[in-house]
């Protein structure tokens, strides 16, 4: 059974910085694009950050030059570095690869 842990969110100021997680019990995140979204309270899900097989990288407009998707195959783990944080991304962050989801990890503005 796949599984896909986040971690790293928590209270962040405007302007603060964020890195999270997303760790995997296999190689799974090495075969296959992985995505993060985000869902904010009474809004759809957004899709904020693309790294495919190849490491190619894709970010909406929302976020780009603020986020960063990376990976570690060694660690079976992707990041999301996320820099000068805004209000509006307050958010629960999926992890989310083939038909796997996490649990999700909250950030929240603290202002």
């Amino acid at each position: 059974q796949v599984q896909l842990i986040e971690s790293g969110g928590g209270l962040v100021q405007p302007g603060g910085s964020l890195k999270l997680s997303c760790v995997a019990n296999g190689r799974i995140l090495s075969a296959y694009a992985v995505y993060w979204y985000r869902r904010a309270p009474g809004k759809e899900r957004e899709l904020v950050a693309t790294i495919t097989s190849g490491g190619h990288t894709l970010y909406p407009d929302s976020v780009k030059g603020r986020f960063t998707i990376s990976r570690d195959n060694a660690k079976n783990t992707v990041y999301l570095q996320m820099d000068n944080l805004q209000p509006t991304d307050t958010a629960v962050y999926y992890c989310n690869c083939y038909y796997y989801w996490g649990q999700g990890t909250q950030v929240t503005d603290s202002s």
